[in-house]
């Protein structure tokens, strides 16, 4: 009975020792604390730092405010009908001004992202590839992202949750649809080949037609300076040496003088 007198200090001791520790709850940077008594969530969130708590009557669960990074998968089929696959990466983040609210409807991190994050991920990316064709798809890429982006924003924060970007990864598409894709690429460029080539043609043919006009205009100019010189030559061969008896020569517009040259009469 003396043992236990003398140890009975020490005991108690331990437990204030363990009371006091159970009563402690440290909230690390980055995260909020929800106070659940005896079962309910209380309208208190407790900021970083030390907090005492009744225990056993009071619980406190942390949640972490910090920016989140999750890569879902959403399937939807495009407005022709094409099935695609995309990886979605969304940051996101919890309102610390709501950490109790979400954890009373929601719960915690993992129960945020497979009760919210990605039911709304995937109606998202649905109703907005709904609206678009397969190859508008990848055209309006930043279009595509820009949209999915401001009504996942909208969904999102009716939860309490702050979505702070979306990147849209990996489309996939079904192998029939990246077939038609490649062979109509192909005939692209094949149909530009053979525009190329039959470009080339006119305008080696065109030139060709240059040539030959320019050799005929050059055979025109020479053939006729050669006549002009067969002329020429004829006449003088024909020629006599005499000079006409008279020579005509006008002054002007209306008046005209006979000279005589000195030719036989």
């Amino acid at each position: 009975m003396k043992d236990i007198m003398k140890s009975l200090p020490a005991v108690i001791i331990a437990l204030v020792i363990l009371v006091v520790m159970a009563s402690i709850v440290i909230v690390q940077p980055g995260e909020r604390g929800v106070v659940v008594n005896l079962g309910a969530v209380s309208d208190e969130i407790l900021d970083e730092g030390l907090h005492f708590r009744v225990p056993i009557v009071t619980v406190v669960k942390k949640l972490t405010v910090r920016i989140q990074k999750d890569i879902l998968t959403a399937r939807a089929a495009t407005k022709d009908l094409q099935y695609i696959e995309s990886g979605v990466i969304v940051n996101w983040k919890i309102d610390p001004e709501k950490t109790n609210r979400i954890y009373q409807t929601i719960g915690d991190e993992r129960q945020i992202k497979d009760r919210v994050l990605q039911p709304a991920v995937e109606e998202v990316v649905k109703a907005s590839t709904a609206l678009r064709n397969a190859e508008m798809i990848l055209v309006e890429r930043a279009d595509l992202k820009a949209e999915i982006e401001r009504n996942l924003d909208d969904r999102l924060s009716k939860h309490g949750i702050i979505m702070l970007d979306v990147s849209l990864v990996n489309f996939e598409f079904s192998a029939e649809f990246n077939k038609a894709i490649e062979e109509k690429q192909i005939a692209e460029q094949e149909a530009k080949k053979a525009q190329f080539i039959a470009d080339k043609a006119k305008m080696e043919a065109e030139a060709q037609v240059n040539i030959a006009k320019g050799e005929s205009e050059a055979k025109r100019l020479i053939n006729k300076e050669l006549t002009q010189n067969i002329l020429a030559l004829e006449f003088y061969k024909k020629w006599d040496g005499k000079l006409p008896e008279v020579y005509v020569m006008g002054k002007d517009d209306n008046m005209n003088m006979l000279l005589p040259i000195g030719g036989k009469k």
